[in-house]
Formats: structure tokens, sequence, C-alpha cells
């Protein structure tokens, strides 16, 4: 059966701790469902493991702090023999390795506010140009620069495709709420048809594809709502000096608190569109 990659970054450091182990079991139903097989993947104990067992994820949630894994502290994290949650990079370097093409995950890592005084870039885009992997995401985090994180991914050679989209979708948003919202490099309304291009286009270049999946319309939260959200959760990232790889776990828990957990609502019900997506993604690929 047909595998479907998620990542433990989203469970260790993406939604509260008592909210793991239920969201974890949810998206394993949405990829059986789809008719595919769900691997959650993870560094334990210096170990490298693709399809983390309920006891590992278990140990993982009681060992206090997990770092995060990126492709550039990955070889430090498994010299060490340590626990790691791996963000999308690492998540698609293993999965890769392991032979998995699909790879679900709530939004893709990208350029960050600011860039053009301090360049903050995030290693998820560069691993789309390394790994053949199709990531099924909805778009970018909106508390990104969506649209430079878009023209990145043009630069960068990434194939960004839609489903039922031809919109680049922003997170907690089903698009940009501007003027010419930025856009995909096509669109597939059929599953089955998706599948065949994302099997032909990982065998021909060898590289990832972005697979946009928006937001369910139902769970979509207004931009001017959630753009009041946004600036005083960073203003807050701001007083407590939280830069780097740091920023966006810290920015989203703000929110989460910010919003009384819409927000937190609106991230499970996207990732777990997008869970359902990759599955059947996954099942209709040729083996």
């Amino acid at each position: 059966m047909a595998r479907v990659a998620l990542e433990s970054t989203l469970l260790l450091h993406g939604v509260p701790r008592e909210s793991c182990l239920s969201l974890h079991a949810q998206l394993c139903d949405d990829v059986r469902g789809a008719g595919a097989e769900p691997a959650l993947i993870a560094v334990f104990g210096g170990e490298s493991v693709v399809g983390v067992s309920a006891c590992q994820l278990e140990a993982l949630l009681s060992s206090g702090t997990v770092p995060k894994a990126n492709t550039s502290n990955l070889g430090v994290l498994l010299a060490r023999k340590a626990h790691a949650a791996t963000t999308v990079s690492t998540t698609m370097e293993l999965a890769a390795r392991a032979g998995i093409r699909v790879f679900a995950t709530g939004g893709l890592g990208g350029v960050h506010q600011g860039w053009s005084t301090q360049l903050d870039v995030s290693s998820d885009l560069l691993a789309c140009t390394r790994f053949p992997v199709a990531v099924v995401c909805s778009g970018v985090k909106s508390i990104l620069d969506v649209r430079a994180t878009r023209e990145a991914l043009e630069t960068l050679g990434v194939p960004v495709v839609g489903f039922r989209t031809g919109l680049f979708p922003a997170f907690y948003q089903r698009s940009l709420s501007e003027a010419s919202p930025p856009t995909v490099d096509a669109t597939f309304d059929n599953v089955e048809e998706l599948g065949a291009f994302v099997h032909a286009e990982l065998a021909r270049t060898g590289r990832g594809i972005v697979v946009c999946n928006p937001i369910p319309e139902d769970a979509e939260i207004p931009a001017p709502r959630f753009e009041a959200w946004k600036q005083e959760a960073l203003r807050m990232a701001s007083e407590a000096g939280a830069t780097g790889r740091d920023a966006t776990p810290f920015v989203l828990g703000r929110l989460h608190a910010i919003s009384n957990g819409e927000t937190l609502r609106a991230n499970i019900a996207l990732v777990r569109s997008n869970a359902r997506l990759a599955g059947a993604i996954a099942a209709a690929m040729p083996a």
C-alpha cells in the first residue's frame, strides 16, 4: 500500500501537547480512509524513524522540549543520539530516502516578513529542489511573506499546482485578499489526473512538487480578523526576542491564545483536509 509521510514538528511544536495524540490518530485515520498508509517521521534516540510507533510518540511527548530538525542540523542530532521533531525539509529528506513520494503537512515554510532588511528563508524551499516528494499543504503560513514565498518557489523552479484552485493559498485564508493574488502553475480538479501528474513529474525531475489545497471554506478565518491577531502576535514575538527558527512556533502559539483557539481549530481542519488529499493522491499513483 502507498504511504504518506507526516511530520512530527506539526505534532510536537504546532499544537498543544494535550492535542497531539488525538490529532495524530485523526491524521492516520484520514490517510487510511483515502486508501494509503500513514508514516509519522521523527528522530528517536539518534535514529531516523519512518513510521513512529505509539510508544515512541508518547516517549517524545514526555521528553520535555524536543528540538526541531531541519536539513542543516539533522546530522548533529543524529550524531548526538538525540530525539528530534522533523520539519518539512527533514521530513522530505527522510521520506525520499524511504521511497515515500507524498507528504501531508499544514503549511510550507518560506520567506519571512522583513526579508529585505534581514534575510530569513526557510530551508523548506530548497528541500523542494532536492527531494522527489509531493508536499500537500495549504500554501505558506500566513505569518510569512506569502507573495515573496510564491516568487521564490518560481525562481527555484519548483512546480506549484492547485487542487481545485487557481490561487496560491495563504494558510488561514484560501488566498490573499488583495488585488491580483499569487496564482499556481496549473489546476487539477481530479485526483486521478493529479496522481498521474505527480508520478510522472517526480520521475522526470527528481525534485519536489508543491500541491496546494486551500483550507476548507467553513474553517477559513476572515482576513481582517486574522490580520489584527497577527500584528499582536508579531509584536509579542518582537518583545520576547523570538527570531529565526523559534519565531514561527512562538507566533503560532500566541495566535492560538489571542484567538481563543480559533486559529488552532482552523489549523487542524486544514491539515486533516491535506492528509485526506495526500492519501488519495498516493493511492491514485502507479506503484
